[in-house]
């Protein structure tokens, strides 16, 4: 057999055995290796985002996708920059339902086995690979199995090659109901070429009979497509409401022909009317009345907003939005009895959006009168990775390249004390059976 015939008949894990060498790419006498310790953890935090046609710029799915990048993945977990979860975990609360974070073992497990030169490990223990949906498949189908109730489509949009950023706020009247019902989850999804030029697409749901009124439907930005609501909640959809859409596209360089945005929403069973009704994420600005968004040239800037609670509420979500100079936002709530509590600090990154669901023991119950202060950063200096340029003043604006902060809220309201008292009873009952070990959260 001649050595090219030999190469020929190797397998890529084989071919890069030789190449590395028996210390990188096969199982040492200790220490972890691929494929008994480390794919399990990229299947379960990474491979959603990074594989081929993802969201992420590389596929990290196989060991040959991964071992180029090992270094790079070993800074990036170590500093916690990815998975992309941007919440202090130092502060506040720490139990969410879509928590994709690495814990301190699987960080250690993973910096220890770039250390030691990305080992392959035995190929017959690695895990059974994840059999990912495409784009056009919808990502709450597999988590609902089942599709989507309704779909409601935008009008088509031509983004241009070129350009400065476009919006598209077409209404679209929903079609195919005949009888009030109540979502319990929604999603957005651009079309595949779509993803790379829709910075976000908002849907808003206008009654039926009025013009001046709205709510959200959904909102899909870069890294967030979808919300599912708490198990007691809905969103009321009633026949002839319709729909008005506010979708930023940005060009790429091509032309992209007849663009459209589509938002799926599952519903309750029939007949079903949930205790409580959601507006789907509440925008709340971080700025108080007459203050503004003036940042100087190599500067730092802090703004903040409040709102009164005339109801009492439940929070069940928390999201930010900035731009460029965005450095993440605290949010608190201020008692009547004058108790100050922070609920959570969000750090932030322009490319990765996310909403932060809390496990239902742990929502935030807050009575009427209760203050939520939201206090945001912005750094317009060097410093700042993400700054195109340091010398100008950054002021409000929609473009990418002027700045904005709210925070999005999904919160619901109690219509009566009563309600929120047996809610706040509910609560204590549940968080003294979990500590008695009888249940879990129930989320």
């Amino acid at each position: 057999m001649s050595i090219r015939d030999m190469w020929v008949g190797l397998s890529a894990v084989a071919v890069i055995s030789l190449l590395l060498g028996p210390g990188d790419a096969m199982s040492q006498d200790s220490g972890p290796t691929f494929a008994e310790d480390v794919a399990l953890i990229f299947q379960n935090s990474c491979q959603q985002c990074h594989q081929e046609g993802g969201m992420a710029p590389m596929s990290l799915v196989t060991y040959e996708e991964v071992r180029p990048w090992a270094a790079m993945i070993k800074s990036k977990v170590e500093s916690r920059m990815m998975p992309p979860w941007h919440l202090d975990k130092r502060v506040g609360i720490q139990e969410f339902k879509n928590d994709i974070s690495l814990n301190d073992d699987e960080i250690r497990t993973i910096v220890a086995w770039a250390e030691a030169g990305a080992p392959l490990g035995d190929p017959a223990k690695l895990p059974p690979p994840v059999e990912w949906p495409d784009w056009e498949t919808w990502e709450l189908e597999g988590l609902l199995n089942r599709p989507p109730d309704l779909v409601i489509q935008s009008d088509p949009y031509t983004v241009e090659t070129d350009g400065l950023d476009q919006w598209w706020e077409p209404e679209v009247l929903i079609d195919g109901l005949t009888e009030t019902r109540w979502a319990m989850a929604v999603e957005t999804k651009p079309t595949e070429m779509g993803r790379a030029v829709v910075h976000h697409a908002n849907s808003y749901k206008i009654p039926r009979g009025e013009s001046n009124s709205s709510s959200a439907i959904s909102r899909f930005v870069v890294g967030k497509r979808w919300e599912i609501f708490p198990k007691d909640t809905g969103m009321r959809f009633e026949p002839g409401d319709r729909v008005l859409w506010n979708i930023h596209y940005f060009p790429i360089g091509e032309v992209v022909p007849d663009n459209v945005v589509r938002v799926g929403v599952w519903f309750h069973p029939e007949g079903y009317v949930p205790p409580q009704e959601t507006v789907g994420e509440s925008g709340f600005s971080s700025l108080r009345r007459g203050q503004t968004i003036l940042i100087p040239p190599h500067g730092k800037q802090t703004t903040q907003g409040m709102r009164v609670l005339n109801k009492p509420a439940r929070i069940y979500s928390l999201r930010v939005h900035q731009h460029l100079l965005g450095q993440g936002m605290t949010f608190e709530a201020v008692y009547p009895d004058g108790r100050v509590e922070l609920l959570n600090r969000l750090g932030w990154d322009f490319r990765w959006h996310t909403t932060y669901l809390y496990e239902d023991h742990v929502m935030p119950l807050l009575p009427k009168g209760t203050v939520l202060v939201i206090t945001s950063e912005y750094d317009n200096t060097a410093n700042n990775p993400n700054n195109p340029n340091p010398d100008r003043w950054v002021v409000y604006g929609r473009r990418t390249v002027d700045e904005m902060s709210h925070a999005q809220i999904g919160i619901t309201y109690f219509e009566s004390e009563e309600e929120f008292d047996l809610a706040v009873a509910e609560r204590q009952a549940l968080l003294s059976r979990m500590a008695a070990g009888e249940e879990g959260d129930g989320g």
